[in-house]
């Protein structure tokens, strides 16, 4: 796996069997998100709050 940013672990949700996932890794204060298929691609950034609420909301669907 591909890594820009020596020292995250990326991973993704064992359910995962096709190469299109989703990859989230913590960096200090922050969660980072990105897409399996283009590691090297653009990243969401959370901070815990933002990150926690983003999981509340998909609990709720």
């Amino acid at each position: 796996m591909y890594d820009q940013e020596p020292g995250l672990d990326w991973r993704k949700s064992r359910r995962c069997e096709s190469g299109n996932c989703v990859e989230v890794a913590i960096d200090g204060d922050h969660v980072l998100m990105r897409d399996s298929t283009d590691p090297a691609g653009p990243r969401l950034r959370f901070d815990r709050s933002e990150w926690n609420e983003f999981l509340r909301g998909l609990r709720a669907q």
